[in-house]
């Protein structure tokens, strides 16, 4: 479709190249991601239509929904053409999909390698702004009982209670136990204090007799893991 078209309200465009009328005819795949988005948001500005705001959406992060799912609404709302409602609504839309992500887990899901961990906590974690920790309970097959988050903190650090790690096996009945903390950063390096962390945590697990299986750091897509680094 040539740009001048683009610019025209939807409803001025031919109908079989309407987003809705195409999602009818064709199903919702044969879709592009602007197209998606533009039935979403529902209209564009006085210069140009829902598509082509949306295109120029996605083209400043890349053409990648994950990037634009770590957009803020403020972040959003600098578009002329989006207001508070349609940002909401895109927000909305990419916290829907990272809950599907995390719905297609299942209600017994089993930890067999750090892949499994990364899995598990990406959808959690993959927009965080800030530091977030939290420590995945398991059982005797490694199935997990439940995540809880323990501690969030700032763009570069979080403090961690092991005390209060220990409580929440011990409610739960745990019998293993991973943790799990994000680098906004985007840096996989563990820190000195990630170190100490992991140390102290694994003392504590040998003494009450609880398997720690690992300790993943999660950065974008990307993870860092010390049991596979064999520093447990």
């Amino acid at each position: 479709m040539d740009s001048a078209k683009e610019k025209k309200s939807i409803k001025e465009w031919p109908e079989d190249e309407r987003p809705r009328e195409k999602v009818l005819r064709c199903g919702a795949s044969a879709l592009s991601k602007s197209e998606l988005l533009a039935i979403l948001i529902g209209s564009g500005s006085a210069d140009e239509s829902a598509v082509e705001l949306m295109k120029k959406v996605l083209a400043s992060c890349g053409d990648s929904i994950a990037e634009l799912a770590r957009m803020s609404i403020d972040e959003l709302c600098m578009f002329k053409g989006i207001g508070p409602a349609k940002a909401i609504t895109i927000v909305a839309a990419c916290e829907l999909w990272k809950r599907r992500q995390i719905d297609d887990r299942g209600d017994s899901y089993c930890v067999r390698s750090s892949s499994d961990l990364f899995a598990y906590f990406h959808p959690i974690m993959c927009d965080l702004p800030v530091e977030q920790s939290y420590v995945l309970l398991l059982n005797n097959r490694n199935n997990v009982i439940d995540d809880v988050k323990i501690a969030s903190g700032g763009l570069t650090s979080t403090v961690v209670d092991v005390r209060l790690v220990l409580r929440e096996a011990l409610l739960k009945r745990a019998t293993g136990i991973a943790l799990c903390h994000n680098h906004p950063s985007g840096s996989l390096r563990p820190s000195s204090e990630d170190d100490r962390l992991t140390q102290t945590i694994a003392a504590a697990c040998k003494v009450m007799n609880i398997r720690f299986l690992d300790h993943l750091i999660i950065a974008g897509d990307k993870y860092f893991s010390y049991n596979d680094e064999s520093r447990l």
